[in-house]
């Protein structure tokens, strides 16, 4: 995945740069609807330079569906690496309390 993404917008006048494929998505959902042009340039970072990764255009018929239906699937993508780092339950030789409930240290 590259790292940090330039979102150009408002025929130039307008960019912020934010760290994922995800937030790009959720700010042009966000402030689409708002923003004076509803074309939006979206780079991604090849290194040295910025290179154009996709031009957004809300105008276009089913342009916002097509970005809820891929952070949706992003999100499930994430939630799915999360629940597959997670161990399905504590290992013995991690999780022994000896015996009992932890005890509490007094001063």
């Amino acid at each position: 995945m590259p790292g940090p993404w330039q979102l150009c917008f408002d025929d130039g006048h307008q960019q912020r740069y934010l760290p994922d494929r995800q937030a790009v998505l959720r700010y042009v959902l966000a402030i689409g609807p708002q923003a004076a042009s509803q074309r939006f340039e979206v780079f991604t970072d090849s290194g040295h330079t910025f290179t154009l990764f996709e031009v957004i255009d809300l105008g276009h018929p089913g342009e916002t569906e097509r970005l809820q239906a891929e952070l949706c699937r992003l999100a499930n993508e994430e939630r799915e690496s999360v629940r597959n780092g997670l161990p399905s339950r504590p290992e013995s030789h991690t999780f022994d309390m000896g015996g009992g409930p932890f005890q509490r240290r007094t001063p």
